[in-house]
């Protein structure tokens, strides 16, 4: 039960660390110590990986330096969202991540709320490294039926 635990606590680190990325590449920051100070990580990804900026930011995260931290316009914290009572899912007016508890009430509003003009499908969306190999393969594959 245990190494059960531990998988799901890492896949909810992936989802944490996945939906800050998103955000970060549209600009939202990340309030941390309560909301004294934020940060922006830039550049967000770097090749087929997130950048050493991003990374450095998500370990002081992770390390508690930061202390009690949220996205900017949200009210959870990383710490609740690294909890077994939250997901990450797509939001449903523009795809981007957002928290949503197990049980309870949905936030009041996507962080999109406070973006003008978003979503705007002309711009590249927010997404995750790429691996260009696997990319290319994929892309193989589908053409190749």
């Amino acid at each position: 039960m245990m190494e059960l635990e531990g998988c799901a606590f890492l896949a909810a680190q992936a989802k944490v660390k996945s939906y800050l990325a998103y955000w970060f590449q549209l600009g939202k920051r990340l309030c941390i110590w309560g909301g004294e100070h934020t940060v922006l990580p830039q550049p967000v990804l770097q090749g087929d990986r997130y950048s050493q900026a991003f990374e450095a930011c998500w370990a002081y995260v992770l390390s508690g330096q930061a202390g009690e931290c949220f996205l900017e316009d949200t009210t959870e914290t990383i710490a609740q969202l690294l909890s077994d009572s939250w997901d990450i899912t797509p939001c449903a007016r523009c795809q981007m991540p957002v928290p949503l508890p197990y049980h309870g009430l949905p936030p009041v509003h996507c962080p999109c709320a406070s973006l003008p003009n978003w979503p705007n499908l002309e711009l590249p969306l927010p997404r995750s490294p790429i691996n260009p190999r696997t990319h290319l393969l994929l892309l193989k594959e589908r053409l190749s039926f």
